[in-house]
């Protein structure tokens, strides 16, 4: 490494990226999270170049003219279009770094957290992507040891703890004991499917089309995997299958549960099976520390007690569900012995 290369890798130069289908968060050693913007690219197809990336691309979801389409370019955790994640990382990388560095700095680093159950070609995906985004090298971590590393488990003593980290397009479930992922299962389930769920039912329920949009509003607001003890509602605007008019209708919470029961029954069955799959021993450790919920699925109302309910097992919620993945790839960055015990890279 070039004196140069180790000057800008202690002090900031280096990334953490959180590259999920919903939201990509990128943090620096000494700065932490310095961008946080929804996993959207807005491109005009007649001209072929992109128009907008991250907040500004997300305002146009369903309010574009017909030669503009605004897309997710990860679908599932893993990179759906690769030219277009590209463009948003480098959009992403640069936003996070052009304004402290120059033309002659090194190239960054980047440790970006993937789905556990990636394929080898979708990893390459994820190197390619990242150095043809301006990235020096690509460092790529397992989600969940990387939201259990930010959530402070104790992933290197040998205890066992279960970390049930739900994103946008999948859930990571792993028991992590000295060091390593003991048990994991990865499923393409996450809060893009429990949106699409709303909005269908919304649809069918009341021939309201509604756009993702709208739908991850209701499920913010109102949506549950537990009964309340106060049952919410919600005013919900959309139009009119059948007329195409605007038309309001107001949702209740019972509902929402209702819609989401069978992509919360899926995640209850991914927890299930790890737990018959954790060594006894470890078994007996989450009986005692339980299971933690991280993402941003993880926050659902009731989720935690519907999970201890299923399983008997004590189930907590981070409280910082949003952040774990990329405050667990930031520390790596921190420590060389993390780099090297916990990533695979492209060199």
């Amino acid at each position: 490494m070039s004196l140069l290369d180790s000057l800008f890798g202690r002090y900031g130069g280096d990334l953490a990226i959180d590259l999920g289908t919903a939201n990509t968060l990128v943090a620096t050693r000494e700065q932490g999270i310095v961008l946080n913007e929804p996993s959207v690219v807005a491109i005009d197809r007649d001209e072929k170049r992109v128009l907008a990336v991250g907040a500004e691309a997300k305002r146009m979801l369903g309010r574009t003219p017909d030669n503009i389409v605004a897309i997710r370019p990860l679908k599932d955790g893993v990179i759906a279009d690769f030219d277009v994640t590209e463009a948003m990382l480098r959009y992403f990388i640069g936003k996070a770094t052009g304004e402290r560095r120059y033309p002659w700095s090194p190239r960054p680093r980047v440790v970006v957290g993937v789905p556990s159950g990636v394929t080898s070609v979708e990893k390459r995906a994820v190197f390619e992507a990242s150095v043809q985004a301006g990235a020096k090298q690509a460092f790529l971590i397992e989600e969940p040891m990387a939201a259990a590393i930010g959530a402070d488990l104790p992933v290197e003593e040998p205890t066992g703890s279960m970390i049930v980290d739900i994103g946008g397009g999948t859930t990571e479930v792993a028991v992590i004991s000295m060091g390593g992922i003991v048990v994991s299962k990865s499923i393409r389930t996450g809060g893009v499917v429990f949106d699409q769920a709303i909005l269908e039912h919304v649809k069918d329920a009341y021939n309201l089309n509604i756009g993702e949009r709208t739908a991850e509003i209701v499920k913010i607001k109102v949506g549950s995997a537990f009964p309340l003890e106060r049952e919410l509602d919600v005013e919900v605007n959309g139009s009119d299958v059948m007329t195409g008019m605007p038309k309001t209708v107001r949702i209740e919470s019972e509902e929402i549960r209702l819609a989401l029961q069978n992509p919360i029954d899926t995640v209850i069955k991914a927890v299930k099976d790890s737990l018959d799959l954790t060594p006894p021993d470890l078994a007996s450790d989450l009986m005692y520390y339980g299971i933690l919920l991280s993402g941003g699925g993880g926050m659902l109302r009731g989720l935690d007690q519907r999970l201890r309910e299923e399983t008997g097992v004590p189930v907590h919620v981070s409280p910082t569900a949003l952040e774990n993945v990329v405050n667990g790839c930031t520390r790596v960055l921190e420590a060389d012995t993390l780099t090297r015990s916990y990533t695979q890279s492209n060199r």
